[in-house]
């Protein structure tokens, strides 16, 4: 059924004349509605000029405003400004038509042959109109073009809702009340602020607020509550609809239903890693449920574990399932450092306060306000900024360096060292109260030699991501290659293994990673070094050093991750052993 809807404000009679010349000319399955703002008694004068060409329409208005408010309808003529302002918002968004006629009712100062003159003139420009809307096979254009865009958005998987600059809503397809689990009638022509509770759009909509600048959104991420309680993870677009001279004149907002692809994107992580940090082992779990529990534990957390385990990949994880999560994650390594520059990074310096402080500097605990602290190789600084540190804690506030003023911080402090705090606290190489306010929660990571079951895992992982970096096309490994992988220690953890997989890809020159592709070390089954278990000092053999430093090309950081050691540790043996360097 084809539905058009004649529509006018006040009694001239004019919306009637339409609809009554439109049912004469109108084909089958047509049905043509008239409808106004009251029930208005129509002015005789229109019932006498359509009489003289017989034509005869109803005595009153068949409809109002409010009844029609939620039929749907294929064209909407409005034949005067205050229809075109009045009528209301209809579903499916029919196609509109204005004819701005004058209205005669409105002349009564003339005499009645000049008011029947202006009838006449009136019904003629009316009749001119309908004629021609019914001529060329308008309709049956329009009709098609309907059939089509409807079909086209009710067959979309994406949720489609369209309200105007009253955010009264007008389009409403079958994927949004499969989504929303609202129905069109529910919706159509309401506030979509009354409609649905929260806000549809998250409270983040141009149209939410009166008199601010329209303006779109778009793929942004909501959680919307469904009409029977259920929340469901949606993403959003809303988009301005704009007139073809750039005027606003309502909003286009397109959702999808994610829920399901969040949870698989979910549930794959688990199956590979968490946050970026790859383990199946059962050990790792434990990790990554612990990293759970402790994201939103505003207190300093401990991580401790060898080096190359991720203890900056885990802080990381932490920093970002917080409700700190928005401010800013801001590592340090502290044994990188000598005391004098750890300071001033850490807390900042007032200029003039040493020789090439030529301006005021901001330290790390002020840059990361609102967000984590991120202190690596805390067991390497001296007893000085253990003191220092401690203050932090206890206080929330510190000096910058030269200066006066207390500056008072608000940041989660996670700390990391490869070294047993404990043990240098009982050596006194560690303040036992700085130990026990890091240390509220310890965090302890398990070497990769504890989950030897990752390793296949990280050697896929790492052959895809390194691909590019190679530009080599290596599909696997051999079983015998992986074998040796498996049974080798692993003092430098998943940092050697990273460093293993690289040195083994620039070598090949197959499809295949073979056993004669991978570090001398390896294939020697680590000869050179000696195990080593947390918090216990390596020994370090002279052979074991210049081969790491050969292969860091002189980066004694590359070198000190090569040997599975702090720098710091790696700094003092050359020191102690000059004839190295």
């Amino acid at each position: 059924m084809f539905r058009i809807l004649f529509t006018c404000t006040g009694s001239s009679g004019r919306s009637q004349m339409a609809a009554a010349f439109a049912s004469e000319l109108t084909p089958i399955k047509t049905e043509i509605v008239c409808a106004g703002d009251d029930l208005w008694d129509i002015n005789p004068l229109a019932i006498q000029v359509m009489q003289e060409v017989n034509v005869t329409i109803p005595e009153k208005v068949i409809r109002t405003f409010d009844e029609i408010k939620s039929d749907p309808f294929d064209i909407v003529v409005t034949l005067c400004n205050s229809a075109r302002e009045f009528c209301p918002v209809l579903p499916g968004a029919p196609a509109k038509i204005h004819w701005p006629l004058i209205n005669p009712a409105e002349r009564n100062s003339h005499p009645p042959t000049e008011k029947l003159a202006l009838y006449r003139k009136v019904r003629d420009d009316i009749h001119r109109r309908v004629t021609g809307l019914f001529r060329d096979g308008f309709l049956d254009a329009i009709l098609q073009v309907r059939i089509t865009f409807s079909s086209l958005l009710d067959n979309l998987t994406d949720g489609v809702m369209a309200h105007d600059l009253d955010r009264r809503i007008y389009y409403f397809n079958e994927a949004a009340e499969r989504i929303t689990g609202y129905d069109y009638k529910d919706v159509i022509g309401r506030d979509c602020h009354e409609v649905f509770p929260g806000r549809f759009c998250g409270g983040d909509c141009s149209f939410c607020d009166d008199g601010t600048e329209a303006r779109s959104r778009i793929h942004y991420p909501h959680t919307f509550c469904r009409k029977n309680g259920e929340h469901r993870d949606l993403e959003m677009s809303v988009v301005t609809v704009n007139t073809p001279l750039g005027e606003v004149t309502g909003a286009l907002v397109i959702f999808r239903d994610v829920t399901a692809l969040k949870y698989v994107k979910r549930k794959l992580e688990e199956t590979r890693g968490f946050h970026g940090i790859i383990g199946r082992h059962a050990i790792m779990q434990k990790v990554f449920d612990t990293i759970h529990e402790l994201a939103d534990v505003n207190v300093p957390i401990l991580i401790q574990g060898e080096s190359g385990t991720g203890k900056e990949m885990v802080a990381t994880a932490l920093h970002q399932l917080s409700s700190r999560s928005s401010g800013p994650f801001v590592p340090v390594n502290c044994g990188a450092l000598p005391e004098g520059t750890l300071e001033s990074e850490l807390f900042g310096h007032v200029k003039g306060a040493f020789t090439g402080a030529i301006r005021d500097k901001k330290g790390r605990f002020e840059l990361a306000e609102g967000g984590t602290v991120f202190l690596d190789e805390v067991g390497e600084i001296s007893p000085g900024m253990q003191v220092k540190l401690l203050r932090v804690l206890q206080e929330k506030s510190f000096i910058p360096v030269g200066g006066e003023k207390n500056i008072h911080v608000d940041v989660r402090i996670i700390c990391a060292t490869n070294r047993d705090l404990k043990e240098l606290t009982a050596q006194g190489m560690f303040r036992e109260d700085l130990y026990y306010r890091l240390a509220v929660v310890p965090f302890n990571l398990p070497p990769l030699r504890k989950r030897p079951t990752d390793i296949p895992l990280l050697v896929d992982h790492f052959i895809e991501k390194f691909s590019s970096d190679t530009r080599k096309y290596i599909t696997g490994i051999s079983k015998d290659a992986m074998s040796l992988l498996m049974k080798y220690p692993w003092h430098g953890n998943v940092r050697e293994l990273i460093n293993a997989i690289q040195y083994g890809m620039i070598k090949c020159q197959e499809n295949t990673l073979e056993v004669k592709h991978l570090p001398p070390e390896l294939i020697e089954n680590g000869t050179t070094r000696v195990k080593a278990g947390p918090g216990r000092p390596k020994k370090i053999y002279f052979n074991a050093v210049q081969e790491a430093l050969e292969r860091a090309g002189g980066n004694k950081a590359k070198a000190a991750r090569l040997l599975g050691i702090s720098r710091t540790s790696l700094y003092r043996y050359l020191k102690e052993k000059k004839s190295v360097i």
